[in-house]
């Protein structure tokens, strides 16, 4: 039988190449590696997105106890729907005063949620009950009771269809007068999916919508889906006496006739008029 030759110990200068070599591999490692960085990079750019801040224009009284799931401005006033079971609503608030000068309790199996108008009436969706309501905007005179799958978050409209967050990073389109699911959309930001879109509002043919459980306002193309700017608003709690009962942001309505932004919150006791402002 042949016997293996032993091996011996590596010679010094065959230990140079081998340390050369494993130099090289790591090199050429961390260079493609950076490469497949920049690609993304390129890939998944912030070139076309904005930045805003913002500042206060004027500030409203709010009735802390409303949990504001929709607000929407027609006519003169703000019409607002709130949340939770047993507590949920559809109001008819005075902007300067904060005075509820109509409302109409849903039953206690629904949860109140995002609210729009259509013509005369009123839309407003609720949270789990897979039901939508349709009202006569004067009046609140029930007109329609309506079905949709899923959740239901925010709600605004364009001039053709209703729009629908549902909680995900997806918006549904609706057909406002049979109330049937006409399509979808994805909304992302640097090609990464954006969920828990909450309260939806339409300004200058541009979404808005909460981020819920953060200070953020995202800018959505409805054609897209794409994001094109955040709105920071950070420190809107600092300008009022804070409980234990105050919740997140959410709230955006919008005035196109005197292009006026109004944001409030979940039971806070203002209401405020913004300007936003492009910031680096």
């Amino acid at each position: 039988m042949k016997k293996k030759r032993k091996q011996g110990p590596i010679k010094p200068f065959h230990r140079n190449v081998v340390l050369v070599l494993v130099v090289l591999l790591i090199v050429g490692g961390v260079y493609l590696v950076g490469q497949g960085i920049n690609d993304q990079r390129v890939t998944f750019s912030d070139e076309g997105r904005k930045w805003y801040d913002y500042e206060i224009v004027n500030t409203y009284p709010h009735d802390p106890s409303a949990f504001t799931q929709g607000l929407i401005y027609r006519d003169g006033y703000l019409f607002e729907s709130t949340g939770l079971y047993g507590g949920s609503s559809l109001r008819k608030v005075r902007l300067k005063t904060g005075e509820v000068v109509r409302t109409k309790m849903l039953h206690s199996e629904y949860f109140g949620e995002g609210l729009t108008d259509w013509e005369d009436r009123l839309v407003q969706i609720t949270w789990k009950s897979n039901t939508g309501f349709v009202y006569d905007a004067l009046t609140f005179e029930l007109k329609k009771t309506f079905r949709y799958s899923g959740e239901g978050w925010g709600l605004t409209r364009d001039n053709d269809r209703l729009i629908m967050s549902d909680g995900t990073s997806r918006l549904r389109f609706f057909d406002p007068e049979t109330m049937k699911e006409t399509g979808r959309l994805k909304v992302t930001d640097n090609g990464l999916p954006i969920s828990m879109l909450n309260e939806l509002e339409m300004v200058k043919g541009q979404i808005f919508a909460n981020v819920y459980n953060t200070s953020e306002i995202v800018i959505i193309s409805p054609q897209s889906g794409h994001v094109t700017g955040r709105i920071s608003l950070a420190g809107l709690t600092e300008k009022f006496k804070m409980s234990k009962e105050v919740d997140v942001l959410n709230g955006i309505a919008y005035d196109a006739e005197k292009d006026r932004l109004f944001v409030t919150g979940k039971r806070w006791p203002k209401l405020f008029e913004i300007r936003i402002k492009e910031t680096k």
